[in-house]
């Protein structure tokens, strides 16, 4: 009988709480920082996230469309002020995180460092090759590489010979692979392979400030408004700062 109660006991007690995944839609550029990021979170607070990188264009697509995610960091603020618009976004959840450079890029470590003004010749460094970048009316990085080449005066001598990808780290391997001469990608994608060269860093001015935007999703939970508050403090900064980004407008 006291067997019997016991067992009865137990069959009563409520079981422990499942953490909660989270899942992370994110721009391609961050797929290292972010990364480690995730794992500290799981491992300081026993909660799995669950990571996915493209394009931040695809990504605000799939969330417009219903695709379960819970938070969503974009490469630029205009996806997120479309998911915003169509009331995807728990309000007061919104933060940039983080900024970025764009850079030009080489396959070839012995081409020399260049300053990215008007007079560049940019398709006579080419040589006839490709030039990389994330597709330039979509992807962010493409959008502002486009950009900055249509301020500096030099889009219509290369227009012809770009090879668009469908994201900055696409864009990155075909110029780390050798696919491609050179490219265009951000600061932070450049340092993250040892096989391509930095060229030069696009002056500031030649395109949109480059923010990343974070945000809750509708419908996610705590662990995801967690996720969030944890991305403000170390370690996770100083991680993202190791991996060539900057603060926030800087």
């Amino acid at each position: 009988m006291r067997r019997l109660i016991a067992s009865l006991c137990l069959a009563l007690m409520p079981l422990p709480a499942v953490a909660e995944d989270v899942t992370v839609f994110a721009a391609a550029s961050m797929t290292e920082a972010l990364g480690e990021i995730a794992a500290r979170f799981t491992d300081e607070t026993g909660t799995g996230v669950v990571l996915s990188f493209a394009g931040s264009s695809a990504l605000a697509r799939q969330i417009a469309q219903g695709a379960p995610t819970d938070v969503f960091i974009s490469a630029n603020a205009d996806w997120m002020d479309v998911l915003q618009a169509d009331g995807r976004i728990v309000e007061g959840s919104r933060f940039d995180l983080t900024s970025n450079r764009i850079v030009l890029i080489a396959h070839d470590e012995a081409m020399a460092e260049v300053d990215i003004t008007p007079s560049l010749d940019l398709g006579a460094m080419l040589e006839g090759g490709r030039l990389a970048m994330a597709l330039t009316e979509a992807v962010p990085a493409g959008i502002y590489g486009r950009a900055a080449l249509e301020y500096l005066g030099l889009w219509n001598a290369v227009a012809g010979q770009v090879a668009e990808a469908d994201n900055v780290r696409a864009a990155l391997m075909l110029v780390a692979t050798g696919a491609a001469p050179l490219g265009i990608v951000y600061y932070s994608d450049a340092v993250s392979t040892p096989d391509v060269r930095m060229l030069g860093v696009f002056p500031e001015d030649s395109h949109p400030p480059i923010t990343y935007p974070a945000a809750r999703i509708v419908g996610s939970g705590d662990a995801a408004q967690s996720f969030l508050d944890y991305l403000h403090r170390s370690p996770a900064v100083d991680i993202i700062a190791e991996h060539g980004f900057w603060a926030p407008g800087g």
